[in-house]
């Protein structure tokens, strides 16, 4: 795969190649971490790993490429994986060749690599079954009518997604006053969600209002997503942001620099206990110890009703070098002596005891137990 260079500062424009069709990315954002381009052929992403230094999206082409992609966080954030998911199948669906059988069989296998990549997103799984609910009735079409009815229904799956998030931003605006000064861990704006943002999106909602609010984004170690990509993000939107490290987090709310924590989710359990980023637990007791509140904002694709608990989230083992070794843009450099061992689980869980409140786009779970979490889908 040859990845195109595109300009720092705008997702390329998307033409459909008829006079007068310019299509708007469904992130509704001058940038996007994932848009399947008219056509159904091609997937537009945005490499992740490079940002802040360089602005860079690459044309997918296969589901391997995406499943790849995926595995390396070139895309990350859990609406985005499923999104990104979803416009994998509709590649599948434009390499697969046959008849129904054939065609099924395709399918299956590439929901299968896909659902591999990575195992705690709940929405990863959750948009491949949306999508994949629509092969059986179209596996007797042509090849052109099946990969357009996947691709229709995983553009349905972003839309969604982009309008949950923006709910969620209003929903979730309830809980900051003006003047706050709001920590978030990890990312958890447009390039996680596929437009707006979960935590990022309330932040954003507060700002477009009336109120004033500070940001502070933990460095989010080992790679770095609240320092590279939130960061980013917030100063696009003229977001007052600063940037501390994550053994910071502590002191500050000891000296109440700290007002409010919103985070977001990579899957949630039917009881109310959240698995996010690694060091968000720490947050959370932390939040709880210093008398902050601790908010959690996700879209309802991210509870996962089937797992009771926190301890039956799997929890994704990354390499031991994302940990001894940092990145830079002359090449690796070690921070760890030669031969030092490293652990790096992906995620940590945060006991629902600790969380203030769940804001989905179907309203607020609190106190978080099962029963209010279930009745926002009544």
């Amino acid at each position: 795969m040859t990845p195109p260079s595109y300009g720092s500062g705008s997702v390329p424009t998307l033409k459909t190649g008829r006079a007068h069709s310019h299509p708007e990315p469904l992130s509704g954002a001058a940038y996007s971490a994932v848009e399947l381009m008219p056509g159904d052929r091609n997937v537009l992403l945005l490499d992740q790993r490079l940002l802040p230094r360089l602005e860079r999206y690459e044309m997918l082409q296969t589901v391997a490429q995406m499943a790849d992609a995926i595995r390396t966080m070139m895309v990350r954030g859990a609406p985005a994986i499923g999104i990104a998911a979803g416009y994998g199948l509709a590649l599948a669906a434009g390499e697969a060749t046959g008849g129904p059988h054939a065609f099924t069989e395709a399918m299956d296998r590439a929901r299968d690599l896909l659902f591999s990549t990575r195992p705690t997103a709940k929405n990863l799984g959750w948009a491949l079954e949306r999508v994949m609910s629509t092969v059986p009735a179209i596996a007797d079409r042509t090849p052109e009518e099946r990969r357009s009815r996947v691709a229709a229904v995983a553009r349905e799956v972003h839309r969604g997604e982009v309008a949950a998030c923006r709910r969620i931003g209003e929903l979730g605006a309830a809980f900051v006053t003006d003047g706050m000064t709001v920590l978030t861990h990890c990312n958890a704006g447009a390039l996680a969600t596929g437009g707006y943002g979960t935590a990022l999106g309330v932040i954003r909602a507060v700002h477009a209002s009336s109120k004033r609010v500070r940001v502070l984004a933990s460095e989010t170690r080992p790679l770095l997503q609240g320092a590279r990509l939130t960061a980013w993000e917030l100063q696009k939107d003229l977001v007052p942001v600063e940037i501390v490290t994550d053994s910071m987090v502590g002191a500050l709310m000891a000296q109440r620099a700290i007002d409010l924590v919103v985070v977001g989710a990579d899957r949630i359990a039917r009881n109310g206990d959240v698995a996010n980023k690694i060091g968000t637990y720490g947050v959370a007791c932390l939040a709880k110890s210093h008398d902050v509140p601790f908010v959690v904002a996700a879209p309802m694709s991210t509870v996962d009703f089937e797992c009771a608990a926190g301890e039956k989230i799997p929890i994704e083992q990354r390499s031991e070098r994302e940990v001894l070794v940092l990145p830079t843009a002359e090449g690796d450099v070690p921070i760890a002596p030669e031969g030092a061992r490293a652990r790096n689980p992906a995620f940590d869980v945060t006991p629902a005891r600790l969380v203030t409140a769940i804001v989905t786009e179907r309203g607020a779970a609190s106190p978080v137990t099962e029963s209010t979490l279930r009745a926002l889908v009544a």
